[in-house]
């Protein structure tokens, strides 16, 4: 078509008249050929609206006009407004997803505090499975990495403290470290990346099956059956592997102790006693229910929030956990700060 055009126009070089009286019905791609035919402005000379029916005239117009303009040149942008124009982008994300987050908190606090005087509402069959996956099922993964941890930490801090002849510090330091923040850290970072990932694969799957249609259907409430099992699981298993995770990181420590540095066990014992007071590990074990409520909040609300696709439950798996972690950073750099103002 394009070669049978130029063909013609080629013959036609000159002035064409052109009679528009027989055209009944015109799409774009004809009125483009027209145009390519005669030329766009002996297609607009030539249009008369009372041969030609007031839509195939304005389309006709159109397609000229259209073809008559050059190429496109987008506006250029200013590089800083437009990295601004990012920031502002981003921070608005943040913002929405802070505050749906608190709206999702709020529904799980209000069904939370509705159920628990109602007792034959209590679902423990979902409760102990919760408690099975989340807790028992993460132990030895727990009590592995913090025991390498404690012995890593012990290791360093006795090379250290050897320049200063204060290897016996070595205990302080891995009692301190374990009671305050890595027990709790390490234990909420691992069931951030392993159990926060599942409630939002479970949830999501659920969902692109169309198996949470079919329980708001039944007239239950989802919230009630799937989310608050899950975060008083999580709030019961998380106290105990921080307790574990405390108590593997010493004894990883401990170890580090005895072997390299002749501090036998005993003597671990005496100064961990002695010297370590017990609110470090109030402290400690404090964090873990609220970490444990936020990571099973976060994974279940990116489940509720999967579209209906595999690639969705995917994003949102790796979103739960990227959150789950930055949040229980966040929220423990902050009480880290809170404690030492108080002098707790």
């Amino acid at each position: 078509m394009k070669r049978q055009v130029s063909d013609l126009h080629g013959k036609h070089s000159g002035a064409v008249k052109l009679d528009l009286n027989q055209l009944d019905r015109v799409d774009t791609a004809g009125a483009a050929l027209i145009v390519k035919l005669v030329g766009a402005e002996a297609l607009l000379a030539a249009l008369d609206s009372d041969v030609l029916a007031e839509e195939q005239l304005q389309l006709l117009k159109a397609v000229a006009q259209a073809m008559t303009q050059g190429t496109y040149q987008p506006p250029s942008i200013n590089p800083v407004r437009q990295f601004l124009a990012q920031i502002g982008q981003k921070v608005t994300a943040i913002a929405r997803l802070v505050w749906i987050l608190a709206g999702f908190i709020g529904q799980t606090l209000a069904t939370l505090f509705y159920i628990l005087p109602r007792p034959r509402r209590w679902r423990f069959t979902p409760f102990v499975a919760a408690v099975h996956d989340t807790g028992l099922n993460a132990l030895p993964i727990v009590a592995l990495l913090t025991f390498l941890v404690g012995a890593v930490v012990a290791f360093l801090g006795a090379t250290v403290l050897d320049d200063f002849g204060a290897t016996i510090y070595t205990v302080n330091l891995v009692a301190f470290s374990f009671l305050r923040e890595f027990g709790v850290l390490l234990a909420a970072i691992l069931l951030a990346g392993r159990t926060a990932s599942s409630f939002t694969a479970q949830i999501g799957s659920m969902k692109v099956n169309e198996e949470l249609d079919a329980i708001r259907t039944l007239g239950l409430n989802p919230v009630e059956l799937l989310v608050v099992p899950r975060v008083l699981a999580m709030m019961l298993s998380l106290p105990v592997l921080t307790f574990v995770g405390m108590i593997s990181g010493m004894v990883g420590g401990a170890m580090v102790c005895a072997l390299v540095l002749d501090i036998p066990l005993t003597q671990f014992m005496a100064i961990v006693e002695r010297d370590i007071a017990l609110k470090h590990f109030l402290v400690g074990i404090g964090k873990a229910p609220v970490f444990a409520f936020l990571i099973a909040v976060i994974g279940c609300l990116e489940g509720f929030k999967v579209a209906g696709s595999a690639q969705s439950v995917g994003e949102h798996t790796t979103s739960s956990v990227v959150q789950s972690i930055f949040m229980v950073i966040l929220l423990d750099s902050i009480a880290a700060l809170f404690f030492m103002e108080m002098g707790w």
